[in-house]
């Protein structure tokens, strides 16, 4: 009998002892035993700490405003499994996951999958067969072990790199930097979307060979004070002038500038007009990335969940006019830098709402774990601690003035919950 999503997911689970494994033997071994399919015939993969999500949104809505057929793989996801794949524009249905599924099943025999493997096979195969021109594959952790680079890139994207994952990826944003630049290929352009990225990056990228294409040297952006338009430019002489993004943050016109170059990248290859790239700039929109839920008090929901994230975060607080206090509701993961989190935040937040996620994930901290980082931090800032995302919500909504901003934020799990059950 033929499973369900939910039971292929529960299932998947189980087939591997540790929930993350990198590495590529494994995944490699069952991708070519399916025929090793590559997605599409140009490939841009796109890794990094923060902006990947963002920067795959804005490739996808220039390269399909173009006219050309794209997929994307992204993770992880909010609110369904699905949003992982998507084909022109539209998740993936259970069905067509759960047919890769089966082809995967019965290609891997005794192989061990994790998780993370069993989606990346299942998005290549879906992409293999939807007759793309482009695939967009996000990274999940890290680069060079992670399954996703058994696929070669046309376009390698490193969009930023800060503290995260240290535990797999090292303790430092030079050796993040060596192993998020394992995505890029010999001979073939490797995009920088920082603009001061470490030295571990840039020296892995020529090790490799890659021909290193790095904002602010071969690409830049230009803000013009007062002007309702922002410039890109590259070196061989191309400047745009663009509307700046519907999506919000200061950040984002940098992770557009990068996706801009990458298209740019791939040169004759593709043929993307600025009247595509501006369309997308200004209609395209991710989920949980400043994503506004209500305006009276303004309420908005993200991702970010480290110390990066966060400046960019309190960057965008900075660059918005509001005469009402922040609220934040907060929940982290075990292995994130709460600390560095708050630091980043403490001068911009006037009362904190600390939710719990140990119910969500074992992964999840408890509430009295974070009151304890906000007290080791900051010990006059205003805190309070709640089992949940939706209590610390609920309190948060109470208290709110019209003219207040209430910012959820710290991890996917918090932006799912407030989707969820936003009113």
């Amino acid at each position: 009998m033929s499973r369900s999503l939910a039971e292929w997911l529960a299932y998947q689970e189980g087939t591997h002892p540790r929930e993350i494994a990198l590495g590529l033997d494994r995944v490699r071994t069952v991708w070519q035993a399916m025929g090793a399919p590559r997605p599409a015939p140009l490939v841009i993969t796109v890794g990094g700490t923060n902006g990947k999500g963002s920067t795959v949104a804005f490739l996808e809505g220039m390269l399909r405003a173009a006219g050309y057929r794209v997929g994307c793989y992204t993770s992880p996801h909010l609110l369904r499994y699905n949003e992982r794949v998507r084909i022109e524009g539209e998740d993936a249905t259970d069905e067509a996951l759960v047919a890769a599924f089966e082809r995967i099943e019965a290609a891997r025999g005794a192989i061990p999958q994790t998780y993370f493997e069993f989606g990346t096979l299942a998005a290549i195969d879906l992409m293999a067969r939807a007759a793309l021109d482009i695939a967009v594959i996000e990274v999940g952790l890290g680069g060079r072990l992670d399954a996703v680079n058994i696929v070669d890139a046309d376009v390698a994207v490193i969009t930023t790199i800060d503290l995260d994952h240290q535990d797999w990826l090292g303790g430092d944003r030079d050796s993040i930097g060596r192993e998020k630049a394992g995505i890029a290929r010999a001979g073939r352009p490797a995009v920088i979307g920082e603009r001061s990225p470490p030295a571990g990056l840039v020296q892995a990228l020529r090790g490799i060979g890659a021909d290193v294409v790095a904002n602010g040297t071969a690409f830049s952006v230009r803000r013009m004070e007062g002007d309702p338009v922002w410039q890109w430019s590259h070196r061989d002489g191309t400047l745009l002038d663009l509307p700046y993004p519907r999506l919000d943050a200061p950040v984002q016109v940098d992770n557009a500038a990068t996706a801009i170059a990458a298209i740019h990248a791939l040169g004759a290859r593709v043929d993307v007009n600025p009247g595509a790239i501006r369309h997308a700039l200004t209609g395209v929109r991710v989920p949980g990335r400043l994503q506004r839920v209500a305006e009276h008090p303004l309420t908005l929901v993200d991702v970010g969940h480290n110390p990066q994230a966060a400046r960019a975060l309190a960057a965008w607080l900075d660059a918005t006019p509001r005469t009402g206090r922040v609220r934040a509701v907060y929940g982290a993961l075990a292995d994130k830098d709460v600390g560095g989190v708050i630091e980043a935040l403490v001068d911009r937040v006037d009362q904190w709402y600390l939710a719990g996620l140990d119910r969500d994930t074992p992964r999840g901290l408890p509430a009295a774990a974070l009151a304890g980082s906000l007290a080791a931090v900051a010990p006059k800032a205003a805190g309070r601690a709640f089992a949940d995302v939706a209590s610390a919500w609920t309190a948060a909504r109470a208290e709110a003035g019209e003219d207040d901003v209430l910012l959820l934020f710290g991890s996917f799990f918090v932006a799912a919950a407030a989707l969820s059950h936003r009113t």
